[in-house]
């Protein structure tokens, strides 16, 4: 295994409870129905104009690239250091690849500048090679796109390449441009769901991942 292409929030960092909130702050602001917090979490891992279309059932792509506009505004002045923790062994583990010489890339549905902020925020600028957000790329998860964009540009084979994600859309990801893919199930996504989208793995823990790569598991 050469490159790692992980997904940020469910699987790096716990935001889920910041991003429900923050779509239901976003709804009332705008005078639309409020979904309640599972149908909100069912959506992460989608761009997010196309998770306000499947909460509010819309096809209306207007609708879709207002309440995101909000969206971003309400966080960005939501997000304070800190308020987003990092999943267990997570920081560990990354380190624990960058040492073994394994390439560790980012493909999100956040923006760019929001996952830059919270690997810099997180101390992760010198582990993470590559941060691929959904304001980089003309085509978002499930489409291959973003995993075909970061084996191109680093010349890896799809077969030397795990995508880590929590939610059926980042498998989905994987599966489809070739790679290996790996659930997490503490995220926002269920055990059935990363089973049914064909995940060669399935972990309940970050830290299972570098077992999976190497038989060694004194990494720190």
């Amino acid at each position: 295994m050469q490159l790692l292409i992980l997904d940020f929030d469910g699987t790096i960092g716990d935001t889920s409870a910041l991003i429900t909130s923050t779509m239901q702050k976003t709804l009332r602001e705008l005078q639309l129905p409020v979904c309640s917090v599972e149908d909100c979490t069912r959506t992460i891992g989608l761009p997010l104009e196309q998770s306000f279309m499947e909460v509010l059932h819309s096809s209306d792509l207007v609708v879709g690239k207002q309440c995101a506009e909000v969206y971003r505004r309400i966080f960005s002045a939501s997000h304070q250091p800190g308020v987003v923790p990092v999943f267990p062994h997570v920081l560990e583990s990354i380190r624990f690849f960058y040492k073994e010489g394994i390439t560790v890339t980012l493909a999100s549905s956040r923006g760019h500048a929001s996952l830059q902020a919270f690997v810099k925020e997180m101390h992760l600028e010198s582990y993470i090679s590559y941060i691929l957000g959904a304001d980089d790329v003309r085509k978002s998860k499930p489409d291959p796109y973003p995993v075909q964009k970061i084996l191109r540009i680093f010349s890896v084979k799809p077969q030397n390449a795990l995508v880590v994600g929590d939610t059926k859309f980042d498998i989905l990801m994987g599966k489809r441009a070739g790679a290996k893919t790996c659930g997490v199930t503490y995220g926002n996504g269920l055990r059935k769901e990363l089973e049914q989208a064909g995940a060669d793995a399935i972990v309940d823990d970050f830290g299972q991942i570098p077992v999976l790569l190497d038989d060694r598991t004194d990494y720190e």
